[in-house]
């Protein structure tokens, strides 16, 4: 007896178009392509959530950096002065102070000239 797969068949093939919203030209509407381009989507989103990490953290850093300059300091001078005063706040912090808040990071930027006072 002849075995009709089409409910199953369309269910699988649906489940891949699906994850194929948004993408243009033949990649959307046919099976072969878009299973390619899917499996390679899936590819660079895994990648990039690890890459995202990596580049925020080196904004952050350029942030801190420019902000620490007016204060006539380098970046490594200033973390390392927060980190021999036992200030434990994250890039991610210090670059919103550096940004929004130029008095606080003064004032953070003190405390690290403190911290590298007392190497000394």
């Amino acid at each position: 007896m002849r075995v009709k797969r089409g409910v199953k068949a369309r269910r699988r093939r649906n489940k891949v178009f699906k994850l194929a919203k948004g993408f243009r030209g033949r990649s959307k509407n046919t099976i072969r392509q878009t299973s390619h381009r899917v499996e390679k989507a899936l590819c660079y989103v895994y990648r990039d959530r690890r890459t995202k990490k990596r580049d925020f953290r080196r904004l952050w850093i350029s942030r801190i950096n420019a902000a620490a300059r007016l204060q006539n300091l380098s970046y490594s001078q200033l973390v390392h002065g927060l980190s021999l005063a036992g200030v434990e706040l994250d890039r991610k912090v210090l670059a919103e102070l550096g940004a929004r808040e130029p008095q606080a990071f003064s004032a953070v930027v003190d405390i690290a000239r403190e911290g590298l006072g007392s190497k000394s």
